[in-house]
């Protein structure tokens, strides 16, 4: 576990730096980078480059469509940035994909390298000098600076003091479920009020309300979750009520 007081250290490889200014420098990750809770560099990878030129990637053998990032400067931006406590990340759509408890797995390291790859992929030599390739989804973009935003904005929020620890607590996939419905003011809106057990005062009653609208909503919406998690007593007594149109 990484002690609380160690700033969590995030070296990025890029061919586009420039992607990731704004939005590390706004709300919330640019109040965790002014507070050093974090330190994020991103270093351009041409300046590892090949010859004259800064070569970084070449036509595919074989044929084919498109350009493959070499692994030389890979390897040598690697060995620039990397140290013993390292780990090293692709940002791949073959990897793993991305969830909650690999960020916060990811919030208990000291350092890591996130690598961006660009244009049809890397070259696959590139891969054994990675400890771990993810994947935001099921799609393609076009390079990997989009997918290291997200891993780097879901890992920094769960460091030591980034942000209230009752705000992540509760919040989607934390316990395998999604989140209940939240609600503000004002209490009624186009005719749709705000449920009243949320304005009793009953903190039991709401705590059950929140579980059966989160138990609710997985099943609904994401019945894959339910399925690779255990349920309490209690959570399997709610879901009953749900199927019953009980305690509604």
């Amino acid at each position: 576990m990484r002690d609380a007081a160690v700033t969590l250290e995030i070296d990025v490889l890029t061919l586009f730096p420039a992607i990731f200014d704004a939005p590390l420098r706004a709300s919330i990750p640019g109040r965790i980078v002014e507070r050093g809770l974090a330190v994020i560099r991103v270093h351009d990878l041409r300046q590892w480059g090949i010859g004259r030129h800064r070569s970084v990637d070449d036509y595919p053998y074989g044929g084919g469509a498109g350009m493959i990032l070499r692994p030389e400067p890979v390897a040598a931006a690697l060995q620039a940035v990397r140290r013993p406590e390292t780990l090293a990340i692709l940002l791949d759509a073959a990897g793993e994909p991305f969830g909650q408890s690999r960020a916060a797995a990811l919030a208990t390291h000291r350092h890591l390298v996130l690598l961006c790859p660009r244009y049809e992929g890397v070259d696959e030599r590139i891969r054994s000098m990675v400890d771990l390739e993810l994947s935001i989804g099921d799609y393609v973009l076009t390079g990997g600076e989009l997918p290291a935003l997200v891993v780097i904005d879901a890992v920094i929020r769960l460091l030591p003091d980034a942000i209230d620890a009752a705000s992540t607590a509760e919040e989607s996939f934390t316990g395998g479920l999604l989140e209940y419905p939240q609600y503000t003011r004002p209490p009624e809106f186009n005719g749709r009020a705000v449920p009243p057990v949320l304005v009793s005062g009953d903190h039991g009653a709401v705590r059950r309300w929140r579980l059966r609208e989160s138990l609710r909503r997985t099943r609904d919406r994401r019945p894959d979750l339910l399925e690779a998690r255990g349920m309490s007593p209690e959570e399997r007594r709610l879901v009953g009520e749900l199927d019953t149109g009980s305690g509604e």
